[in-house]
């Protein structure tokens, strides 16, 4: 810890008796079964190799951590932690995107206290997440830093969400003091493959979060299982700008760089938000051979380019695998990526779109690198009723839909119909079912909708294995998994399903200047019927262009003429007021409870300096 001293005795027996108590646990067998024997083996094998490093405003190289520095730190974590008595418990941890993150989390893991990782709140409604957060997890203590012990008392010094709750900096002097004082002898047991290392908290699509339940062997399986699809080297250094407390921000930029030995530059996601071009940036300068994302990330990319926001002389060369995943996969989006910035040393090959989800701790499948991400023409018509008829190629009435990779190791994929919970025919849409030893134990404090969830039975199977239902549509050919949709957020229309991101797609490129990821297409029932609803966010320079009553027109016949559907209703909103997940996600379900409870500031529509509504 930076800020944190300890006698070089203390530090150098909390170190000997940490590390004879993990090296005890994977010396008995050959594999690696935890995070902490992974941290072990890395301070033992590489110790003076930096492990991760800290990018100031996503540019310039500031605090570092080696593999040695790391488990010392996590040694005198674990001892504070220890001596608040925190053993066993479960604590928030609420941190930027940093290296404190970094040293507290495995301080956790090393004296074994479930850690539940939570986004540091700006506003009061991220203030009452952290509340529930803090409230589901059955815990009153906080692990933060000091700047944001100071930032909370001072914004939110009235807030009752923050009663009773007990905020510990972990880059203070008196922790690392408690570090120091903890007895040695009774630093706690390593933990075990079963035990729980994280309460990864879903980004609800709601106002209610649930933690998934994630062990030390989901996250070693999911790692061995990531590193073999797309391998690292020993030259190979790792990018990310995703948030930590987010499952693909942890697991790419944290855990996986651990368990293959290579560094990981990690940068503030705001730094990429306010500049996306920071990201390629990064890895022409570092010379990144992985990183992941969501899809809009690359659409932010392209859009920076073509308003001459990226540096000329990027050399993207290095770049093996870019992740593409927490979304649908759009082909115009990687089709323009790789067109644009192959020029820059791009390999097509190199974008591997990919599924996962938190439950699965994180990957389901992906596509392998060195292949070009796999494209199904399919007849439109039959797709909205379910069924997948696979056309030559691009016409007036086929969608393309890209593939999300094949399932690997031990993971097991199967399509199931949400209604009879029988195996999917080929060629038909059903729900994503994953069997694995990815697949996490439950939603904390939840039984009743863990067993429905995590341990699903497919009806009339020989096999007894249990599944995760994952909630998502999307169907098999030739063993890749291509996503359709998410199974709430479908619009029927007249008998015929509508995935809301195609609609979504429609109303944001229906306008030039849009940024990407500003639609939510959601339906709701009035009178006995569905009505299509579909909010835009628009700034202030397209609005100096269009007037919201022109964009709702334009929007409209973009969406009638791509779908035939009528939308009811277009709202125009300003830019962040669509609700969405850590990983950039619209939540339409949230959506739809602000559209129905009246909560989107809307714009007079003739005037083009506020943000309208309008309607029919």
């Amino acid at each position: 810890m930076a800020a944190n001293t300890a006698s070089l005795h203390s530090l150098s027996e909390i170190r000997r008796v940490g590390t004879a108590a993990t090296t005890t646990c994977a010396s008995d067998k050959p594999e690696t079964r935890t995070l902490i024997n992974a941290l072990v083996r890395r301070s033992q094998e590489q110790p003076g190799q930096t492990a991760y490093i800290f990018l100031n405003e996503g540019e310039e190289p500031g605090e570092t951590l080696t593999y040695r520095e790391l488990y010392d730190a996590a040694c005198l974590s674990a001892a504070a932690l220890a001596a608040h008595g925190l053993t066993g418990r479960t604590v928030i941890l609420l941190f930027p995107s940093g290296l404190e993150f970094v040293r507290t989390f495995f301080g956790c893991l090393q004296a074994r206290v479930t850690g539940a990782a939570a986004q540091v709140p700006r506003r009061r409604q991220g203030l009452a997440r952290l509340r529930r957060i803090a409230d589901d997890a059955g815990t009153s203590t906080v692990l933060t830093t000091a700047a944001i012990v100071a930032d909370l008392e001072k914004q939110f010094s009235d807030a009752p969400e923050l009663d009773g709750l007990t905020l510990i900096a972990t880059d203070s002097s008196d922790f690392a003091r408690a570090g120091a004082r903890g007895e040695i002898g009774s630093l706690p047991a390593p933990p075990k493959p079963e035990d729980l290392a994280l309460l990864q908290y879903t980004s609800g699509s709601t106002g209610d979060p649930k933690g998934v339940m994630v062990t030390h062997e989901n996250f070693v399986a999911n790692a061995v299982e990531t590193e073999a699809l797309w391998p690292t080297s020993p030259d190979g250094t790792v990018i990310n700008w995703l948030p930590l407390f987010h499952d693909m921000g942890l697991l790419m930029g944290v855990v996986l760089p651990l368990w293959a030995g290579v560094p990981s530059y990690l940068m503030a996601p705001d730094a990429f938000i306010r500049r996306p071009a920071r990201w390629l940036e990064a890895i022409s300068r570092f010379r990144g051979t992985h990183s992941a994302a969501p899809s809009f990330a690359y659409e932010l990319c392209v859009q920076a380019h073509e308003e001459g926001r990226t540096a000329s002389l990027l050399d993207l060369s290095s770049w093996r695998v870019a992740i593409n995943g927490a979304e649908p996969v759009r082909l115009r989006t990687f089709q323009s990526f790789t067109r644009i910035f192959a020029q820059h040393g791009f390999n097509p090959a190199a974008m591997c779109p990919g599924y996962g989800l938190a439950e699965n701790t994180l990957k389901a499948t992906g596509s392998p690198q060195d292949k070009e991400p796999a494209v199904l023409w399919l007849a439109t018509k039959a797709l909205h009723q379910g069924r997948v008829d696979v056309r030559q190629g691009p016409s007036t009435d086929t969608t393309p839909i890209v593939g999300s990779g094949v399932a690997i190791g031990a993971t097991r994929v199967r399509i199931v119909d949400p209604g009879t919970l029988r195996e999917c025919a080929p060629g038909r849409v059903g729900e994503i079912w994953i069997s694995g030893p990815c697949v996490a134990r439950g939603y904390w404090g939840r039984p009743e909708i863990s067993a429905e969830t995590f341990r699903a039975r497919i009806s009339g199977s020989t096999h007894r294995d249990a599944f995760l239902r994952s909630g998502d549509l999307g169907f098999l050919h030739a063993d890749e998994l291509y996503v359709t949709g998410r199974l709430k957020d479908v619009i029927i229309s007249k008998g015929r399903n509508y995935y809301p991101q195609d609609i979504e797609l429609s109303a944001e490129t229906a306008v030039a200047g849009l940024h990407p990821n500003c639609a939510a297409a959601f339906s709701v029932e009035e009178n006995g019927l569905e009505r299509l609803v579909v909010v835009l966010e628009a700034d202030g320079r397209v609005l100096k262009v269009h007037s919201a009553d022109t964009l709702q027109t334009l929007v409209r016949d973009a969406i009638w003429d791509n779908h035939r559907l009528q939308a009811s209703q277009v709202l125009v909103v300003c830019r962040g007021e669509l609700p969405k997940t850590s990983s950039g996600k619209v939540q339409r379900r949230a959506c739809r409870n602000l559209y129905q409870e009246n909560g989107f500031r809307q714009r007079p529509l003739e005037t083009p300096r506020h943000m309208g509504a309008g309607g029919t």
